[in-house]
């Protein structure tokens, strides 16, 4: 494929002020550096939104306004965590798209230990819910993938018709509690996806640039941005999450290939228009 997505996670949910001053909080923050980035290549925004204290929420208010901010300055696909609050219920993890409706949502293919303290709950009630809900609302499921038994809870969603193909599926690599940041694994885990289903990679921290480079030469996407890096090179703390994207853009064109328009991205991923209308 001669056309990269490039997704962009400028916020995250646990990455903090100390960790990197320069990641954005609050919702003003958050749509301006999408915008930058927006210009530097991205294609799509993988959003999560902070509290006043700078804790991750769910909190449709902080999501509405920063998705609002977005969609009056540029076209880029927006794509809403399902996620990111420990504390969430399910009905908090899912009434935002119900009063959005983000043309993209993560679908957190199952439950696991996150960081060695703490647990990532995904039940499969909640997991049936969701996809439902997004199914109903036509909201496409990015399908986060932290550890090989998710592809395989993928497939028991997509017989049940919770999920539909093509899939689009996110791998996550280098959280612990989930696989390691590998070639070995990246290429494992892209072996066992239906060959319709689109992908894209990412790595934290030091497997960053290693599993973009993999997932270019596999013809996969690729995600860059705070969520999951807050250095640029080792030791060198990045001024801000276009750096991640205008790198991402120089390193996709020395593989001759080319960064997707939200457009092009839009139909790769079959896509509507923005703003949810199908």
């Amino acid at each position: 494929m001669s056309k990269v997505i490039i997704t962009v996670a400028p916020t995250g949910a646990w990455p903090s002020k100390k960790d990197n001053p320069a990641i954005p909080f609050t919702p003003k923050e958050i749509a301006e550096d999408v915008l930058a980035c927006w210009k530097a290549g991205a294609a799509m925004a993988h959003l999560h939104m902070r509290d006043d204290n700078g804790q991750g929420t769910m909190c449709k208010e902080k999501f509405k306004e920063t998705v609002a901010l977005i969609r009056e300055s540029c076209d880029i696909i927006i794509n809403l965590t399902t996620s990111g609050d420990l504390n969430a219920t399910d009905e908090t993890r899912m009434e935002h798209l119900t009063e959005i409706v983000p043309e993209v949502a993560s679908y957190d293919c199952g439950t696991m230990n996150w960081s060695h303290n703490s647990v990532f709950y995904n039940t499969p009630p909640f997991l049936e819910k969701l996809g439902n809900h997004m199914r109903e609302l036509g909201v496409k499921p990015e399908v986060e993938i932290f550890d090989a038994g998710m592809v395989y809870n993928s497939f028991h969603y997509l017989k049940l018709g919770v999920l539909k193909a093509p899939i689009h599926y996110q791998f996550v690599l280098g959280v612990p509690g989930g696989m390691d940041a590998t070639v070995k694994n990246l290429v494992f885990l892209q072996s066992l996806i239906p060959p319709d289903a689109t992908w894209s990679a990412l790595g934290v921290g030091r497997g960053h640039i290693p599993i973009m480079l993999t997932a270019l030469a596999m013809g996969g996407h690729v995600r860059v941005g705070m969520e999951d890096n807050v250095y640029i090179d080792k030791g060198v703390l990045a001024n801000g999450n276009t750096q991640f994207v205008e790198r991402a853009a120089r390193i996709i064109g020395e593989v001759n290939k080319t960064p997707a328009t939200p457009a092009e991205a839009r139909a790769i991923l079959g896509l509507g228009k923005p703003g949810g209308d199908k």
